[in-house]
């Protein structure tokens, strides 16, 4: 299945791949290459994670052939339980393995003999912003972070809810689980079309009408990204405080790329506040959430390129 929302760039090379993460599930990637790239020599390389139930041919696909032609080696991948990695059953979500995939996706570069072990990166999109932040947290060899409206899966998971309305949160949770093992397996019920869609709900406005206008229309519609995960992987991020250890990160840097209109904005300001020096924040005027997923007049490769190359020496 290939549906990528961009075409790939005459200058770049991408090849599909297949490498474990250390729970022994099968990732699939994609490794993009300029095509021209000197192999004998060593080169960086980023991961670039999707969106909070997006898959490699989105999103993560427009920030790779941009960053290929630019020099790095890139590789982008499935999560586990989603698309085309495996993972049984499908579509369940936890921070913890999500997070483990991007390192998992730095052990793959690493072995590669025309990539530098001392110049790998991470690029997180959305919730992989916050698995980024999360991997780099406990995983020293990645060097250097970027997020585009980045989004804490485990803070949204409580955020706006009273002490009472999480335990009740919690309670409903838990006896799905007695219904998912009733039914012997667990329940999941999309956000978004199985065919991509012309129009959207009237009555659906703010950030889900952004989410909705890219997954649900041909703008990002892919048949493996139907949104949302099983009923009860809320749990988890109730449970799981992703970015408890940002501060750790440092002295490796963080570059934060929000939408000026983004509702997101405040995930990436309260990290920004969180994360030690050093750390830089970019303002995209006139760009909202999702802007940043596909929009390459908005997206600051410009600035991402400069970053990287000055942090990953």
């Amino acid at each position: 299945m290939s549906n990528y929302i961009c075409k790939r760039n005459d200058n770049v090379e991408r090849s599909h791949v297949r490498y474990n993460n250390r729970y022994g599930i099968a990732l699939a990637g994609d490794l993009y290459t300029a095509k021209h790239m000197n192999k004998s020599s060593r080169h960086p390389a980023i991961v670039v994670g999707a969106p909070y139930g997006g898959v490699k041919e989105q999103g993560p696909s427009v920030y790779a052939n941009e960053l290929a032609k630019r020099g790095f080696v890139v590789l982008t991948f499935d999560p586990c339980y989603m698309g085309e990695s495996g993972g049984e059953p499908r579509r369940v979500s936890s921070p913890d393995m999500f997070s483990e995939n991007i390192s998992a996706g730095v052990d793959y570069l690493g072995m590669l003999s025309y990539v530098d072990r001392d110049q790998i990166g991470a690029v997180g999109i959305c919730g992989s912003g916050g698995f980024a932040l999360s991997a780099a947290a406990m995983d020293m060899r990645i060097k250097a972070v970027v997020t585009a409206s980045m989004y804490d899966m485990s803070y949204a998971a409580r955020a706006g809810q009273t002490q009472e309305q999480i335990m009740e949160n919690k309670k409903r949770l838990s006896l799905q689980r007695w219904t998912d093992a009733e039914n012997g397996y667990p329940e999941y019920i999309p956000s978004f079309p199985e065919e991509p869609v012309t129009e959207i709900p009237t009555e659906m406005q703010g950030i889900w009408r952004e989410f909705f206008e890219f997954y649900a229309t041909k703008r990002g519609h892919h048949p493996n990204a139907r949104g949302g995960f099983t009923t009860t992987s809320d749990l988890s991020f109730i449970n799981y405080p992703l970015l408890a250890h940002i501060d750790e990160i440092s002295p490796r840097p963080i570059l934060f790329v929000v939408g000026e209109q983004a509702e997101s904005r405040f995930f990436s300001d309260v990290a920004f506040e969180n994360a030690h020096e050093p750390k830089e924040m970019m303002v995209i005027p006139n760009c909202n959430h999702v802007d940043l997923y596909d929009d390459v007049t908005k997206i600051p490769f410009d600035k991402i390129e400069r970053f990287l190359k000055e942090n990953l020496k």
